[in-house]
């Protein structure tokens, strides 16, 4: 049965709300409707930083003690403020949207203890959108033993099957970190991180000319990277080891170019980042046929360009030149898991999270 479904996405950014359209059975996409975007002011980014220090001290993942409530509450309406702003934009009528998948803000996430915490209270969501909500997608998985993430290679299956392309599909998302969605049709499913994405590049561009990233990749494109210096990072024991893996922005910190031009070290860095990526071909059941960029990465030209040098004969292509909404694919993602969530479908599995078998989840409020 065909549902459509809205889904909210507000990620470790701190920087807005996405809301996205999607029509799917929770197993293919039928359509996928327009995106919206409900920014978080200054004060709310305050509140939230806030709330992020003092969610370490947290045991428990009910609790929800002084400025964490105050940061659940504003949560809660600026999601409210989204979805109505969103539906009025669109002459969308409440009655027309069939779920909506809350994924709310995550402030405490420490699988190894089995607690994760996302801040925002899906029944006053529900009451105040008068939609059923689909929330707390991922306490079931960590319960389980397992990472709580990624969740979105469930959802990059369903885009790639619309694709109607033979062969293995790799998904990469390139963000401070690069993960990948490995799919082979209905029964191979892989997920893992493949190294650094875009944040070794940007903290030197910030260090180096105070620029918060490489734009399109302009300043590596001048450089030439230092092969010597590459074949020596991958070394790092973290690039031998099978899927599922994951990593944290700063594992990778303690790497130091030396004394390097600005180019020079932009296009090292930027290779890198290529090479990690190749690097899990070779650990994959088959080498993709063909790679699909997603992410902020995908705007950076030379490191495209690499990439389709490096993992050449396969294609590279990036999210939007199929299609896809780039920026919204997590938003999209969790209205797909929300209709999952109530058909009963899994959400996560071994080859994923690492959880001990295919795992359910999502908590629903009715208004």
């Amino acid at each position: 049965m065909m549902m459509r479904a809205l889904g909210l996405m507000s990620g470790t950014s701190l920087d807005g709300v996405d809301v996205a359209m999607i029509e799917t059975d929770g197993r293919r996409v039928t359509s996928l409707g327009p995106t919206g975007y409900r920014a978080y002011t200054q004060q709310e980014r305050a509140v939230l930083r806030h709330a992020l220090t003092e969610a370490v001290k947290l045991n428990h993942r009910d609790a929800r003690p002084g400025i964490i409530g105050e940061a659940e509450r504003m949560v809660t309406v600026a999601h409210a403020e989204a979805v109505a702003a969103y539906t009025a934009q669109h002459r969308i009528s409440p009655l027309d949207i069939d779920i909506v998948g809350f994924h709310g803000q995550t402030v405490l996430h420490r699988p190894a203890e089995r607690l994760t915490i996302q801040i925002g209270d899906g029944a006053a969501l529900a009451r105040s959108i008068h939609i059923p909500v689909m929330h707390d997608f991922r306490a079931a998985d960590v319960a389980a033993g397992g990472q709580g993430a990624p969740f979105v290679p469930v959802y990059h299956r369903a885009l790639a099957e619309s694709l109607g392309r033979d062969g293995p599909i790799a998904v990469v998302n390139i963000g401070g970190v690069s993960n990948i969605s490995y799919i082979d049709g209905d029964d191979v499913l892989i997920a893992c991180d493949t190294g650094p994405g875009n944040a070794l590049l940007d903290d030197f561009m910030m260090k180096t000319v105070k620029q918060p990233f490489d734009n399109e990749g302009r300043t590596a494109a001048q450089g030439v990277p230092d092969k010597a210096w590459i074949a020596d990072a991958l070394h790092h024991p973290f690039f031998a080891l099978p899927p599922p893996k994951s990593l944290d922005r700063n594992d990778f910190a303690g790497l130091k170019l030396g004394d390097v031009s600005l180019v020079d070290g932009a296009a090292t860095l930027t290779a890198f980042t290529a090479e990690a990526i190749a690097s899990i071909a070779p650990l994959l059941p088959k080498p993709p046929e063909t790679w699909v960029v997603v992410g902020g990465g995908a705007r950076n030209l030379t490191l495209m360009r690499m990439l389709r040098r490096r993992l050449e004969p396969a294609s590279v292509e990036s999210a939007e030149g199929l299609g896809w909404a780039g920026d919204a694919i997590e938003a999209q993602a969790f209205g797909f898991l929300a209709v999952r969530s109530l058909q009963r479908l899994p959400l996560s599995y071994p080859e994923t999270t690492g959880v001990p078998h295919p795992m359910r989840g999502g908590v629903i409020a009715n208004p």
